[in-house]
């Protein structure tokens, strides 16, 4: 982080997201804050709560990208909700403290990843030795229960090497050469492996809520002790389940869940997609209005600060950054409850995308869609080139059908590319050409123009 100033933060997220510099900005400061936040002392570090931000915009112009991209950037734990679904009748098993125990469980899952990552050479080396003794078993050595009860002759036996078995020696020093370099996958060893319980509580108490089924694994492990069996199966598959036990084995578990609680708390990031849909467009006292509102009531003690039983432990709210996202089409803002406003200082509106937009979204991020279209005909052998003429065709299209039908942003040119490449990618197993050229006559000739050089086949493309 302290490598990670602002101005290179926006940097980071410039590489995946055309535009919206104030929202990238407003973001860049939240999770600068929090470092800043780390250095206080503790007494005033207790003092300083994140500060949220809610994102308004039209969809599909980077609001969710934003933010993930950002979670990813310093590895923070980071969930995606959908709101509306607390409004459904009955919330059908789902309450608004859900979304803290789902960061809970990214959270441990982060840590564990980045332990077993940090163990992986230990890990490996252990797992090539326990498949040497599968394949290659070394002979018994003699019990102490042998030595005890056969006195000299049990202690006077052979080793292996002493037995003349440095023949095996050998060999299983090839093998492990055989194991590294990935000659062996295919070959078929049995391993006795544990089988989990395939019954569950939530079969049992269908639609239970999360409060029902926060100790379902512990329980279950107690009722139904685990079964083992042998298996027979190839060594890449044998590899990943050794793997799993040896990390199971060298893992702190309850240092993992330790700091994945400690990052839960201190590092989190709760997006809340779809926003505006729990706002109330009037006064009305009745219907959905009242869910909606009271969903809002729901969410205000978790954004506020709040303490949440999770089956790992108590975890408190109060230090998680909530990023809220809408359009806000028909509603805005300040039409939520004063409470929950007071609690999303910071509003950051996003723009439209343009034509232009379109444009650099086409060619220039990381996972530019035009890097992503070519790479997939690559795995087919063709070599997709667009021209620059076809690039602005494209934009053009997609920008037209957006202001003219319903707007859905950068979604828009993954319609377009599919109708364009449609053929192509149909054919492609057949092709006998290596390169296939995309030019503006050719996205012309696809989309057939009807007005002003532009295709309006809508019926056949168009979300």
């Amino acid at each position: 982080m302290l490598e990670l100033t602002p101005s290179t933060i926006v940097a980071e997220l410039d590489k995946y997201i055309i535009g919206q510099q104030e929202a990238k900005k407003s973001v860049a400061v939240a999770l600068r804050n929090r470092y800043r936040r780390k250095l206080l002392s503790d007494e005033m570090k207790a003092e300083v709560t994140p500060k949220n931000i809610i994102l308004v915009g039209p969809t599909g112009v980077g609001k969710t990208e934003i933010a993930r991209r950002l979670a990813k950037l310093v590895d923070a734990p980071f969930i995606k909700v959908e709101v509306t679904k607390f409004t459904e009748v009955g919330y059908v098993g789902k309450d608004v403290e859900s979304m803290v125990r789902d960061l809970v469980n990214t959270s441990i899952r982060l840590v564990k990843e980045r332990e077993t990552e940090r163990l992986a050479p230990q890990i490996s080396a252990l797992v090539e030795e326990k498949l040497l003794d599968i394949i290659a078993p070394m002979p018994k050595e003699p019990s102490a229960y042998d030595i005890y009860f056969r006195g000299s002759q049990a202690q006077s036996k052979p080793t292996a090497a002493e037995s003349g078995n440095a023949d095996l020696q050998r060999r299983r020093e090839q093998l492990k050469t055989d194991l590294a370099q990935g000659r062996l996958e295919d070959f078929i060893v049995e391993l006795t492996v544990e089988e989990q319980p395939s019954l569950s509580l939530g079969s049992m108490l269908e639609g239970g809520g999360d409060e029902i089924n926060m100790n379902v694994s512990s329980m279950l492990g107690s009722l139904f002790p685990k079964q083992k069996k042998k298996r027979k199966m190839p060594v890449s598959q044998a590899r990943a389940f050794l793997t799993n036990d040896e990390s199971q084995k060298l893992l702190d578990l309850d240092a993992i869940t330790e700091e994945g609680l400690r990052a839960a708390e201190e590092e989190g990031i709760i997006f809340l997609d779809e926003i505006d849909k729990i706002v109330s467009a009037g006064k009305a006292s009745s219907g959905p209005d009242v869910s909606r509102e009271g969903v809002q009531r729901d969410i205000l003690p978790i954004v506020e600060g709040c303490t949440v039983n999770t089956k790992y432990g108590q975890v408190k709210t109060d230090y998680m950054l909530f990023i809220g996202a809408g359009a806000f089409h028909s509603t805005k803002p300040s039409d939520l409850i004063p409470e929950l406003q007071g609690r999303f200082p910071i509003r950051v509106k996003l723009d439209s995308l343009t034509q232009d937009d379109f444009k650099k979204i086409l060619t220039q991020p990381q996972n530019a869609i035009i890097k992503q279209y070519t790479q997939l005909l690559a795995t087919e052998g063709i070599e997709l080139s667009i021209d620059s003429g076809a690039i602005d065709q494209i934009a053009k299209i997609a920008f037209i059908e957006n202001e003219t039908s319903e707007n859905i942003g950068a979604r828009r040119l993954f319609s377009v590319m599919e109708k364009l490449l449609e053929e192509i990618s149909f054919i492609a197993p057949e092709y006998e050409e290596s390169e296939f050229c995309v030019t503006k006559e050719y996205v012309e000739s696809v989309f057939k123009s009807e007005k002003e050089g532009i295709i309006r086949d809508t019926a056949k493309y168009i979300i």
